[in-house]
């Protein structure tokens, strides 16, 4: 069946294509140019923070901050089972161990009921990840950082515009990263940011992020850097469309709410959360399916979405099952991120998605339920 409802896609206007024609026609469509500049600044100020540090992609600006705060041989790493596969492997590429955290049941970001018993004498720092758009129970994650002196980086790859309290994800911890991929609320294609309130850091992730040159005396190498800078024609699409990332957010609890209304009667389908405490932007809209109740099967839906030319996609595979990653969680257990990941699903969330492929969508899940 040919896709008709992708689970996510970018909405590209008439604003990015003139910036990236001013890009393009400057010459500077490479590494350097005035939106690398603007684009950083800008973001910084959406999100609270005094610096940023605009990277090639969403993992390279975790190995960016993780390699900038020396952690590396010896050190273990908080990080929740439950997430994409960047976090432990951005750990594993410092030398470093990924310690694994098992998810809270109420809203399925890392559990911090859960974290204290994990901390050693080795251990350097917690990565809590804002997981599908809900940010994570940060007053309690700081708290913890605090009384055993760790860092907190702040994965906020897949929650532009999250708050928790009030206040943006992304402001909380030592170092913030973003992802600008296809998929996420506002996108560059690929790029990434590091965002911090310290200035000595963010001058040290300046100089990793491009070869660990010193800006001021070229070529010239006094650390092994990396190549992880964004382009010019990469900032000119963001400086676009961080204009538009309200309503973008606005566009995505819109579909939230609509399909709340249409779900919420659907025996053993559970919504997405939104903790009292929490403004959740719904990356994607993401429901659990409950496998042992009524007769439902979440692959089998997915398999009849699919054939209605309808795009979803199964929760993440928790971190402790795959194979690079077992020796990590030897004698663990993670009962609720394991529940999540089979029973979890989401759903089509573009902002360009209309009213009627929601209830496109919605109907043939009840009716699914119903059969």
């Amino acid at each position: 069946m040919k896709l008709k409802i992708p689970v996510a896609e970018p909405s590209i206007g008439k604003e990015e294509l003139k910036l990236i024609s001013e890009a393009v026609r400057s010459g500077w469509v490479s590494s350097k140019g005035e939106f690398i500049e603007e684009f950083e600044e800008k973001f910084a100020k959406y999100i609270g923070d005094k610096y940023a540090i605009a990277t090639s992609n969403g993992t390279t600006a975790l190995h960016l901050v993780l390699t900038a705060l020396g952690i590396g041989d010896g050190d273990d790493v908080i990080i929740p089972t439950l997430t994409f596969a960047s976090g432990a492997n951005t750990v594993i590429y410092t030398g470093s161990k990924p310690v694994l955290i098992d998810s809270h049941p109420k809203y399925w970001c890392i559990n911090p009921e859960k974290i204290e018993n994990k901390i050693s004498k080795r251990t350097k720092a917690i990565i809590p990840v804002h997981l599908y758009g809900h940010p994570c129970n940060m007053e309690a994650i700081m708290k913890i950082a605090k009384d055993h002196n760790l860092y907190v980086i702040e994965d906020c790859a897949e929650a532009h515009g999250a708050q928790y309290k009030g206040k943006k994800v992304g402001s909380f911890g030592n170092v913030a990263c973003f992802s600008f991929y296809a998929n996420k609320i506002i996108t560059t294609g690929e790029g990434g940011m590091c965002l911090t309130n310290h200035e000595v850091l963010a001058e040290k992730m300046r100089i990793l992020r491009d070869h660990g040159m010193r800006p001021e005396k070229k070529y010239w190498h006094e650390v092994v850097g990396f190549n992880y800078r964004m382009t010019n024609l990469q900032a000119a699409l963001g400086v676009a469309q961080l204009e538009k990332i309200d309503a973008f957010i606005r566009r995505k609890r819109e579909i939230a709410e609509t399909y709340n209304s249409l779900l919420k009667n659907v025996k053993g389908v559970t919504l997405p959360p939104e903790m009292p405490w929490a403004k959740n932007v719904y990356w994607l809209y993401s429901i659990l399916i409950d496998n042992n109740s009524y007769g439902v099967n979440r692959d089998q839906l997915m398999d009849k979405l699919a054939e209605n030319g309808i795009e979803t996609r199964r929760f993440f595979y928790p971190v402790h099952v795959m194979p690079p990653y077992k020796k990590y969680a030897a004698n663990c257990r993670f009962p609720v991120a394991e529940k999540l990941s089979s029973n979890g699903i989401s759903l089509p969330s573009s902002v360009k998605l209309t009213e009627e492929e929601i209830y496109e969508v919605t109907h043939l899940i009840s009716d699914f339920h119903r059969e």
